[in-house]
């Protein structure tokens, strides 16, 4: 093992991404097949899995974009490596009320706009009250009664009708993220790309490349980088995203010397990525992320909770892991969804996961009145555990009885599809773990695809969210875990683990759940 760096302080990234739709190796700007460069200088290569859907980082919030636009834009928040949360654009840490419902935030000074003005309250206002009106992550800050004003040049007031716990956490996530611009820049439809990030946008051909520049008048931190917090420097002249769909051209691409860094690649090219060494150094992130499976619970067959009870019944999790990624190394099959050791630990629900009990179903779905409709099943090849897990699971429920229809799409395509309720009826998707139970899915806000709408659910995460310690959370917590299993608005199907790699030249990458690239740089 010793080929490869194992990352356990690292959190599996959520892996949902935009539209994939560039095909092969596509063209970079004149000059950038080969980058030299010394500490400071150079550009870098950095092979992603798609074009992303857009640069619009509050409106979409698939990784792909945040992982792009967080060297663009900037939260008030942000988390280090050991996932605290830690000022980014805030001076420090708020000013919280003793009732906890009100929670002031001084601004740093002297922080500048790549259209070189600086930024200021009424930037941060105009920016998050476009967040909470556009981005699902702001959507569910904002229905929890939260308002803010500026209270000053450089301070902020937020406003919540009750203690909000998880306000922090979604202040300081990179995916949908309340990124700070201009208020002259905020719009319905982003126009211009201005943040206040080491970076800054300077082209973009669609399904070719996205270049980023150095910002030369960029305001870091002065505290030792971690994670995402502190000290961020732009040592490279250019960061060039290249869309490559193939995760096979990806792999060989990083072997070749094309690509500094190749993102998220089959689990079988390790052996080929490890005799790369010294020249290409594989990561190994190994901790839980989770491909989980979304129903449909406002319109079809499955609209009915009792026979999503008889689905999940039938389901065979661990021999999906088995099928979506094949070497042990990369999957776990748990009901639990937070690991052994954490606040949010729990085996509630746990007798109802990975029973694989067709005859059990089958019965369920007899007293629900079921009739012999198709389970409209989606997935994208794209993602090829996505595609292998749902043949796993149409299988298991043939055998219970049900009829199933395999709508096998690109990852666009159901991205699209998934917003409406009488399209599907099941999907395949996936997500990471985050410290903060709220932060993923979406499908514990309101509003996302699936549309789980439920007084219990209401209740159980009004007195979980409504808790600021975390020792009283983690109860809760199992409360929320255990309705989950009971409701099926999902199925966590397991943990998994992934893999990237970066060229050797690529010097002080930082592996953290969405790649960074500013403090790195390339050795000549």
């Amino acid at each position: 093992m010793n080929a490869f760096a194992l990352l356990p302080q690292t959190t599996r990234r959520q892996l949902l991404a935009s539209a994939l739709v560039a095909a092969g190796v596509l063209g970079l700007p004149a000059g950038a097949a080969w980058a030299q460069a010394g500490a400071k200088g150079g550009a870098a290569n950095l092979a992603m899995i798609g074009e992303p859907q857009s640069l619009d980082p509050m409106i979409s919030a698939t990784d792909l974009v945040g992982t792009i636009m967080q060297h663009v834009y900037e939260p008030l928040y942000t988390f280090d490596a050991q996932w605290n949360i830690k000022p980014l654009l805030a001076e420090g840490m708020p000013a919280i009320s003793a009732d906890g419902l009100t929670y002031t935030i001084t601004l740093r000074k002297g922080v500048k706009f790549h259209n070189g003005k600086e930024m200021t309250a009424d930037d941060v206002v105009a920016s998050l009250t476009r967040w909470m009106e556009v981005s699902a992550r702001g959507k569910a800050v904002a229905q929890e009664g939260v308002t803010l004003a500026a209270k000053g040049p450089l301070t902020v007031e937020f406003k919540l009708k009750a203690v909000y716990a998880p306000l922090l956490a979604h202040l300081a996530m990179p995916s949908g993220m309340a990124g700070i611009m201009p208020k002259e820049a905020v719009a319905a439809q982003l126009k211009d790309f201005i943040g206040t990030g080491p970076y800054k946008l300077k082209e973009r051909k669609p399904d070719q490349y996205t270049v980023l520049a150095r910002f030369d008048e960029y305001a870091a931190r002065s505290e030792p980088a971690s994670g995402y917090a502190g000290k961020r420097e732009a040592l490279l002249d250019e960061l060039r995203f290249v869309p490559v769909p193939n995760a096979t051209t990806r792999v060989e691409g990083v072997l070749s010397g094309q690509f500094h860094y190749s993102d998220l690649l089959q689990v079988e090219s390790m052996g080929r990525i490890e005799k790369g060494a010294p020249n290409v150094v594989p990561i190994l992130t190994q901790n839980f992320g989770f491909p989980y499976i979304v129903f449909n619970t406002k319109e079809g067959v499955l609209a009915k909770k009792e026979l999503r009870q008889a689905v999940q019944t039938a389901m065979g999790p661990a021999e999906m892991l088995q099928a979506g990624f094949g070497d042990k190394r990369f999957f776990a099959a748990e009901p639990n969804f937070f690991p052994k050791g954490t606040p949010y630990y729990s085996d509630a629900g746990a007798k109802q996961y990975n029973q694989k009990n067709p005859q059990a179903a089958k019965d369920l779905a007899a007293k629900a009145g079921y009739k012999a409709e198709p389970i409209r099943i989606m997935a994208s090849r794209q993602y090829e555990f996505h595609y292998n897990m749902a043949l796993v699971m149409a299988e298991h429920l043939k055998r219970a009885g049900f009829k199933t229809e395999l709508q096998v799409v690109d990852w666009a395509t159901l991205v699209q599809r998934r917003n409406d309720a009488k399209l599907w009826d099941v999907y395949m998707t996936h997500s990471g773990l985050f410290p903060e139970p709220m932060l993923s899915p979406p499908q514990m806000g309101s509003g996302a695809p699936g549309w789980w709408e439920t007084e219990t659910k209401k209740a159980a995460l009004q007195a979980f969210n409504g808790e600021p310690d975390v020792a009283k959370r983690g109860p809760l917590w199992g409360k929320v875990q255990g309705l989950i299993y009971d409701e099926v608005p999902f199925v966590e199907v397991g943990k998994f683990n992934a893999l990237s790699a970066r060229s050797a030249k690529l010097q002080g990458y930082a592996p953290m759940p969405w790649p960074f690239f500013w403090n790195t740089s390339l050795a000549k």
